[in-house]
């Protein structure tokens, strides 16, 4: 069985981790983790029983498919590092926002076989979706198996590479927006008379309700919108102040400043 290394033990990569464990794609004596900071690798080794490593060079030595989860700052400082440990046959996958595969090819070469993917933060509850780029060299079968694993926690797919940025202000970005709807939801059934608790419990669960009828009925929005929307009734009095206020174009143009700022960083 292949094995694999995450160099970084942070909230997504414990994500990862539980996502990775709970489907079985990898047992865990198959899977390494480095940590500079000792307490996580403590916490790591508590809470998913896996190998726990001090030396980074160790963990790439014993990984094939290594995954950097860490900052982007941070990747580019240790990747000149780690480069001579680093063997072509490895897969290396990145999942540090705005680095391109083109920077990580300068640290660690042309042969090297790279991915780099953007997760977003509801794999902390098995609920991400994940975006997959790779270089030449990878092959469909390597795709694949670096899909597997991000599919154990949610939703993954192959997009080409220039989308990254598109993906970091739709997905990455996505769910600050969409936390602010939802407290906006709550904060109007507040002012209403609901209880806070409540109203979050109410504005949270129709949100997923929606999502969910997007995903699984396969129906555009609109349509989806127009089957709740009667004449003269409740709900078109509600849009007609959402479109006068301007909420689609405000969330286009959030979508379009947080892709612009992740070319800015990439830059």
């Amino acid at each position: 069985m292949a094995t694999i290394g995450f160099y970084g033990a942070g909230n997504m990569g414990q994500a990862m981790l539980a996502g990775l464990l709970e489907a079985k794609l990898y047992a865990q004596d198959a899977i390494f983790v480095y940590d500079a900071y000792k307490p996580s690798l403590e916490k790591i080794k508590r809470n998913f029983g896996v190998k726990t490593l001090t030396d980074s060079d160790e963990l790439i030595q014993k990984s094939d498919i290594i995954i950097f989860a860490v900052k982007p700052n941070v990747l580019l400082e240790v990747l000149p590092q780690v480069a001579k440990v680093i063997k072509n046959e490895q897969l290396v996958v990145s999942i540090a926002a705005g680095i391109t595969i083109d920077t990580l090819v300068d640290c660690l070469g042309e042969t090297q076989k790279i991915l780099r993917v953007m997760p977003n933060t509801p794999a902390l509850v098995g609920e991400a979706m994940s975006a997959v780029a790779a270089n030449a060299v990878v092959t469909s079968e390597e795709i694949a198996q670096v899909l597997a694993i991000f599919r154990s926690f949610g939703k993954a797919e192959v997009v080409p590479e220039k989308m990254m940025d598109c993906v970091t202000g739709l997905s990455g970005s996505g769910p600050a927006f969409v936390y602010l709807f939802i407290e906006a939801l709550a904060d109007g059934a507040v002012f209403e008379g609901m209880s806070r608790e409540m109203a979050y419990e109410f504005a949270a669960q129709t949100v997923l309700g929606a999502a969910k009828m997007v995903i699984e009925t396969k129906e555009h929005p609109g349509v989806l919108k127009d089957q709740v929307t009667s004449p003269d009734g409740t709900t078109i009095t509600g849009v007609k102040v959402l479109e006068t206020e301007g909420l689609r174009a405000a969330i286009m143009v959030a979508v379009s400043a947080a892709t612009k700022k992740s070319r800015q960083l990439g830059n």
